[in-house]
């Protein structure tokens, strides 16, 4: 609390610190009838077996229909959400915790030194720079100009190697296409004409000449947030020409892939093309650019395990890789002859999943060890230079540099310590303070610990919970339990402003780490996919029993939360164990396991997944657990809250369109179970603070009231 308001509060006879105002819960919420939602006779045959899908027709996110349902079904939502008496008390904090200078980790182009920052409560982040540490700060690009309600994002950036000129990626409304401009860095000035179109793209300079982009050919009939988008395709656009001439240089009708990425060496001697299918897997391609007639020479031509070139001196090429090495390692192997027989190892396979970047002439190896960063440092021989020594247990990350610089930035966090920005000698391993949180919260009143529990099949499996310090484990705790589980994708200890919410009212807030993430290397990740997609469930409901064996929750105090893959989670959890949980925030789910393949980029999942078109035992695998298909009539489900946004071009809205209604279709009790549908928002990337604010005050509200604890307001 500001300590000058807490002398005038004082002197007016107030103990604001220690007479928190307690505002109840309502016992007497109505809530509105649910919008009727039409049915339809809607019958697909899978290998004999005829499955119902009376709600088909809100995927269709053109049509006047849909938008009436959205519009009702939000009515009914914001009602309800509406009636919670401390609604507002806690929009009011989430507010007052978010409102503080937050400065990012400062990167090098040119004469400048750029960085991020956000004052407060703007709703993106501004890019600032700096000649030189001593020099004047401005503002070089301000997102916040690019829409009125601040929908549109910076979704991108790449610099030239010399810093003069600079591309950007606009996304509006969430989309995931985008639009590019260039800027020469000096003057802001625009080169050029702004290239429209791009999807699922980095941007990778070539000289000053221009930059290769990847995007698909953009859906001609229905709606381009939901069509397919199967056939990524690499092109290079040259400065101050037409978009319409932009050279093809990888994919296309004789090269199909999926998703197509390239970047260039630091040197910019070759090109690097990854393509890949699936989500998981990638061959790999280089393009001496010394050459004009060289063609592209093959590193990798299968997509059976990830592969990345991170660096090269002149012809010799630093490559990770998974080959023969589940848990990653690093080789080098001479650019004229790159493939797999003729590597050398340089970094060996450890227990520890590895995740390596490189900088100042190092190769810095960042691994998990149960969750959390390990970081080493290596000469380019491959000589471990030393260990380095974090501020803690967390995550640490952004350990990357050009090849000259002396120092870098890197960023450590954990559930308790908000992020702070140190700067790190890369000579003498010393690590100082560069920029520290200004967040008003106080880290030493709250705790993690980390759990191994047993999940179904007896796998230990990690958890972290974090609460205030002398709570009491007697079950009464409002408790989140949150987790992903998919895609190689670890969940690693950081900070949430929003978190805060509920650690300072008492609760607990618990992150497992389930099967089908990265935790422990491949191995992990192949053990929650397809036909094993059911660990990944299995851990997740082991994790919730734990929490109430252990008395940190009941079931009547416990809620379940997790996006995207996350929301699958969620209403696979929910409809397996619909008495385990008291309420359910299923985010931007793939909640329809059926047909999640036949929209947008989603048929790149099925290395996780699996289609139902794959086979009957996968067709009647994915159909059991598919939330939209587990649902029964008759069912007390959780109080469920199911958010989405209308621009979802990755996990298309109408996942949670069919299964929240079919969710009111079929439940049986008093919990609300609703949707809430964010407008001129995507999957999540680039939303305004202002919504962020808004969406993170209705889930806490939600749980409180359904949860039946009230709200001390904190001043």
């Amino acid at each position: 609390m500001n300590k000058n308001l807490g002398i005038m509060l004082l002197a007016l006879g107030f103990t604001a610190c220690n007479q928190e105002k307690v505002i109840e819960s309502k016992n007497d919420i109505v809530l509105k009838p649910y919008p009727k939602t039409e049915k339809i006779d809607q019958k697909d045959a899978y290998f004999g077996t005829t499955v119902e899908d009376p709600y088909r027709w809100l995927e269709d996110d053109l049509s006047a229909e849909t938008k009436q349902w959205v519009t009702a079904q939000n009515e009914v939502t914001q009602d309800y959400l509406g009636q919670i008496p401390f609604r507002d008390a806690i929009h009011k904090r989430l507010e007052s915790l978010w409102n503080y200078e937050k400065v990012g980790a400062p990167i090098k182009e040119g004469d400048y030194i750029y960085f991020y920052k956000n004052d407060g409560l703007q709703n993106q982040y501004v890019l600032w720079r700096k000649k030189g540490e001593d020099g004047k700060e401005e503002i070089f690009l301000d997102p916040n100009k690019f829409s009125e309600d601040g929908t549109s994002s910076l979704a991108g950036i790449s610099f030239s190697k010399d810093g003069s000129l600079v591309a950007y990626q606009i996304s509006e409304g969430g989309s995931d296409w985008r639009k590019v401009v260039v800027l020469k860095t000096e003057d802001k000035s625009i080169v050029g004409d702004t290239l429209v179109d791009v999807k699922f793209s980095g941007l990778a300079w070539k000289g000053n000449e221009g930059i290769y982009y990847s995007s698909y050919d953009k859906p001609k009939e229905g709606s381009a947030l939901s069509a397919m988008t199967d056939q990524h395709k690499l092109y290079f656009h040259k400065l101050n020409t037409p978009q319409t001439d932009d050279k093809l240089v990888f994919g296309g009708p004789t090269m199909p892939r999926r998703y197509i990425g390239a970047g260039l060496t630091e040197d910019e001697s070759y090109l690097i093309v990854s393509a890949a299918n699936a989500t998981s897997g990638n061959e790999l391609y280089i393009k001496d650019l010394s050459s004009p007639d060289a063609e592209f020479v093959t590193v990798i031509g299968d997509m059976e395990k990830n592969h990345e070139i991170i660096d090269n001196d002149g012809s010799k090429l630093f490559i990770y890789t998974e080959l023969d090495a589940p848990n990653g390692r690093v080789v080098t192997v001479d650019a004229a002859n790159p493939q797999p027989e003729n590597w050398q190892p340089l970094i060996a396979e450890t227990e520890q999943a590895l995740s390596p970047t490189v900088g100042g002439g190092k190769i810095f190896a960042n691994y998990l060890k149960d969750a959390t960063s390990l970081i080493k440092q290596y000469d380019r021989n491959g000589k471990l230079e030393r260990e380095i020594e974090l501020p803690g247990i967390g995550s640490a990350g952004g350990f990357d540099a050009k090849l000259q610089d002396k120092d870098l930035y890197y960023s450590f966090t954990n559930y308790v310590n908000p992020v702070t920005i140190y700067k790190y000698d890369i000579v003498s391993g010393k690590s100082e303070i560069y920029n520290k949180s200004a967040i008003n919260f106080d880290p030493s009143q709250y705790e993690s610990k980390q759990v191994f529990f047993a999940s179904k099949d007896g796998t230990k499996i990690p958890m972290i919970i974090t609460y205030k310090k002398g709570i009491q484990l007697d079950g009464t705790n409002p408790t989140m339990l949150y987790g992903y589980g998919g895609f190689n994708i670890s969940l690693t200890p950081s900070f949430s402003t929003s978190n805060v919410i509920l650690l300072e009212q008492g609760g607990v807030y618990a992150v497992a780490n389930l099967r089908g993430g990265g935790e422990y290397g491949e191995s992990w990740h192949l053990a929650g996919t397809q036909m094993n997609k059911q660990n990944v469930f299995d851990d997740f409901i082991a994790a919730a029993e734990y929490l109430i064996d252990q008395k940190y929750t009941s079931p009547e105090k416990l809620a379940i939360a997790g996006g995207s893959n996350g929301g699958l989670l969620v209403g696979a959890s929910m409809t397996q164990r619909p008495e385990l949980f008291k309420v359910a925030f299923p985010a931007v789910g793939v909640l329809d396991m059926l047909r999640y393949h036949k929209f947008t980029a989603g048929a790149g999942w099925a290395f996780d997944y699996g289609t139902a078109d794959d086979s009957k035992e996968m067709f009647e695998y994915l159909h059991k657990y598919s939330p939209y298909h587990a649902l029964k009539p008759g069912t007390a489900y959780p109080a469920t809250m199911v958010t989405t946004a209308d621009h979802d071009d990755r996990v298309v809205p109408a996942h949670s369109f069919k299964f929240a209604a079919r969710l009111q279709e079929y439940h049986n009790g008093d919990n609300p179970v609703l949707i809430r549908i964010d407008t001129k928002a995507g999957h999540g990337a680039g939303k305004s603070t202002a919504m962020v604010i808004a969406e993170q005050t209705d889930k806490w509200a939600f749980m409180f009231q359904n949860m039946g604890v009230g709200y001390k307001e904190i001043k």
